[in-house]
């Protein structure tokens, strides 16, 4: 059997096709446009697998799409494909609304023709699943109660934005044309190959290298993390088990503000890698001008999750940075391959310190 991968070579999707062809025999069809975030180093244990097939595409490529449905025929197709960098967004929308919203529709699409075309019992079984992100919710206030899937859409930047309409399309092909689609969305994720513009991987390699580690405003912006390895096993109970046409929230129950996340991170490398001179790594702390429109909270209830497929995260914030941490310290070799020029000269940019 065949299950088809969309941006299988990214943070996400590459843990999930990793731990998926550790557990299952089954073929995985992976399809990554190699944007900046994509890296097939990801993917260099699996080198010589016949069970993984990678291809160089664009999910906004129907032609391409259409024909690796037609050859591998498979029994799922799961779209992790999307620019999902916020900062990145604001400068540069346009990206976000080719690949998260075209792409999307363009995806759905190729999706629908293969679908109808499956005969009885591979029809009934077929299934489309859609990651996406809390942040199509909006913000919360520090009293307000976490997200669940009630609560209506009220995306505060382009990406957000972007990630509300594949999600609004996604319900739509699946009320209008009856496509068994299925939707996840998730809180902050963490964990082995997280490219380093996102929070946690951005001040460990900061860290590690005597340079500053930037905090947008005072800090005390909230999130929830969830261990990327927990998400793909709830995507995979989600895919298993969750009722056609409905959204499941995945959380870690770990709310923490950021500079409570860069604290532990610069304690855990106080101990796991002392610097010579005695200094600690909290030292390096500098906050920054604050993102535009920065959203203050985000927490999920994962629940529903729980409650009516029978999963919760393993790790909990703890256990899960300190594998993190003790991820990239063994793996400086990845990180250098990914921080090219062009990437440490946006850094330079995005995260400027504060007079």
């Amino acid at each position: 059997m065949t299950i088809l991968v969309s941006g299988g070579a990214g943070f996400i999707g590459g843990n999930f096709v990793l731990d998926w062809l550790d557990q299952f025999d089954e073929t995985v069809i992976n399809l990554d446009k190699l944007t900046y975030a994509g890296n097939l180093g990801t993917l260099k244990e699996l080198s010589g697998d016949h069970r993984h097939v990678f291809v160089h595409g664009d999910i906004g490529d129907r032609e391409l799409v259409t024909d690796l449905l037609a050859t591998y025929r498979p029994r799922a197709v799961i779209n992790f494909a999307a620019e999902s960098h916020v900062d990145r967004s604001i400068h540069g929308p346009g990206e976000f609304i080719q690949t998260n919203v075209v792409g999307a529709f363009n995806l759905l699409e190729a999706v629908r023709g293969y679908w109808v075309g499956l005969p009885g019992d591979e029809k009934q079984a077929f299934r489309f699943l859609h990651v996406s992100t809390d942040e199509v919710y909006g913000t919360l206030s520090k009293d307000d109660a976490p997200f669940t899937e009630l609560n209506r859409y009220e995306p505060n930047s382009p990406y957000s934005a972007s990630k509300a309409a594949s999600d609004h399309l996604v319900r739509a092909w699946h009320h209008t044309y009856g496509l068994p689609v299925l939707t996840t969305n998730c809180s902050n994720n963490y964990g082995p190959y997280h490219f380093p513009e996102k929070l946690i991987p951005l001040v460990i390699l900061n860290a590690l290298a005597g340079k500053s580690l930037p905090i947008y405003g005072d800090g005390q912006q909230v999130r929830d993390w969830l261990y990327v390895r927990d998400h793909c096993s709830a995507i995979r109970r989600v895919l298993q088990s969750g009722k056609v046409g409905e959204t499941y929230n995945v959380g870690g129950w770990n709310e923490k503000p950021n500079l409570d996340v860069v604290h532990t991170i610069c304690s855990i490398l106080d101990e796991l890698r002392p610097k010579a001179d005695g200094s600690r790594y909290k030292e390096q702390i500098a906050f920054v001008k604050d993102r535009p429109g920065h959203d203050r909270r985000y927490a999920i209830d994962a629940r529903k999750l729980e409650r009516e497929l029978g999963w919760k995260p393993e790790e909990t914030f703890e256990t899960g940075i300190r594998k993190t941490i003790e991820w990239y310290l063994a793996n400086q070799d990845w990180v250098g391959n990914v921080t090219s020029g062009a990437y440490r000269e946006w850094v330079g940019k995005q995260y400027e310190v504060q007079a």
